[in-house]
Parts: structure tokens; sequence; C-alpha cells
């Protein structure tokens, strides 16, 4: 059986500031067998100059106009020939330049599994570490623990490129939460790495976008756990926050 290959897709804007960190975090793993592409949305700074700077180590890259993040991850995910895909956003680094490799030896020692998921760290935009991401992955996942919130990081969600199906483009938000629910419900076999797989670069969202996204995130729950059981679930977590602030309001 041959080493499986991982396409490592980047999707970028914008991103001078972040691109040569991110791309170098792949470019530099110590496995090979990876094939990396560039998604830009036809970026107006120096974006275009780095990706073509780096162009001998990128396998597949476009900079065209978009509908959205969704949409360029949808054509991440045609342009794929790998065995896998990732998604490594611009700014999010791989945690170290064997990660890919470990990822590799899981895979084979477990059978090529459909879906292969660790754990997150959270950065700020010059690469140091804020925290662990708070939301922490059940030891075994499963479609049904998103009823509890996106509790993998979909940086850290590697999936089977046969089961990976486009991104609903009606979420403009949280398309990667159903996306991840969708793929899961597919999967025969889902392996925890219990590793860390990545650095996310975290960047506060506008208020707007914030409750645009709980809404969507709200009702794709419903979607697939029912209105009546997430309608309670959500009424528990609120009761939940509530006393918690009154405990340390108090203390």
């Amino acid at each position: 059986m041959r080493p499986p290959v991982f396409s490592i897709i980047t999707v970028t804007y914008n991103a001078e500031l972040v691109f040569s960190r991110t791309i170098s975090s792949v470019y530099h793993q110590t496995y090979k067998n990876i094939e990396l592409i560039v998604i830009d949305g036809k970026s107006n700074d120096l974006t275009l100059d780095l990706i073509d700077f780096y162009d001998d180590k990128i396998d597949y890259w476009i900079s065209e106009p978009d509908k959205g993040l969704y949409d360029a991850m949808n054509k991440g995910i045609k342009a794929a020939t790998g065995d896998y895909v990732w998604f490594l956003n611009a700014g999010d680094v791989l945690k170290d330049e064997n990660i890919v490799e470990e990822i590799a030896r899981i895979a084979e020692e477990n059978n090529i599994p459909d879906i292969i998921y660790g754990e997150t760290d959270l950065v700020d935009k010059y690469g140091k570490i804020i925290a662990e991401r708070r939301l922490k992955t059940p030891e075994q996942l499963t479609w049904k623990n998103f009823k509890m919130g996106m509790l993998v990081c979909h940086q850290a969600f590697i999936v089977k490129r046969e089961i990976a199906q486009e991104y609903d483009l009606q979420y403009r938000f949280s398309a990667d939460f159903d996306w991840c629910i969708r793929c899961m419900k597919k999967a025969g076999s889902i392996v925890n790495s219990k590793i860390r797989l990545i650095d996310y670069q975290y960047e506060g969202t506008t208020t707007a976008n914030r409750k645009a996204s709980l809404k969507e995130r709200y009702k794709i729950m419903c979607k697939y756990y029912g209105t009546i059981p997430t309608q309670l679930r959500h009424l528990w977590f609120a009761i939940r926050f509530y006393f918690a602030k009154i405990f340390y309001d108090n203390s």
C-alpha cells in the first residue's frame, strides 16, 4: 500500500503578512507526499507576488474572484487529487515539521481511516500562542458530538477526499460546521490523532458576524439534531452561563 497523499489547501485574500509563514510550515515538512494547493480570491496586495515567489513549492494555484471563503474552499476540493484534504488557512501553521509524517503514520496504522482529527492552539498575528482552544476534542468523535458545538477545529479535521463533499454556500459564516457534520455522517472510521496539529491564528470577529455565525450554527443544529432538543440544550447553556457569571461576579 502506497503512503497517503495529503492535499493541503490554503485559501488567501490579501494575505501578504501571513502567507509565507503558512506556506513555509507546509514545504518544510519531513513528509513529502503533499499536494499544496492555493486558492486566491484575486488579492490586490503582494499576495500574488508571494505566490509567484513560492511557485516551485505549490502544486496548483489560481487567483480569481470568488463568492466568499467557502466558494474558494470548494474550488480547492475540486482541484485536489490526494487521498486526504486538509484546509490550512493563511495565517495558520502546522505545529512542527513532523506533523504530516505523524498523521501519515497514524493513517497507515489505522487502515487509512475516513477522518483523522486532533487538537489546536490559538495564536496571535505574530504566531505567539494565546491559549489552547476552549472546546476540547472528544476521545471518540461522531457526528452527534457536534450537538454541543464545533468540538474540533476545522483546520485539525482531515478528511478522505472521496467523502469530502462541497460546502453549502447558503451558510456564509458556518458552512464548515455543516461540512464537518456531513463528512462525519458519511465516514466509516474516525481516528483521534491525540496530538496538537495546528497553530490557528485567532482573529476576533465583529459583533455582527459573530451573531450571524451563531444563528447559522443554531439553524444547522436544528437541522441535524432536532429543534426541540437544540432549544433545550441552548436553554441549559444560558442557565449555566448565568449562574457562572453570578458566581464569578461575587467571588
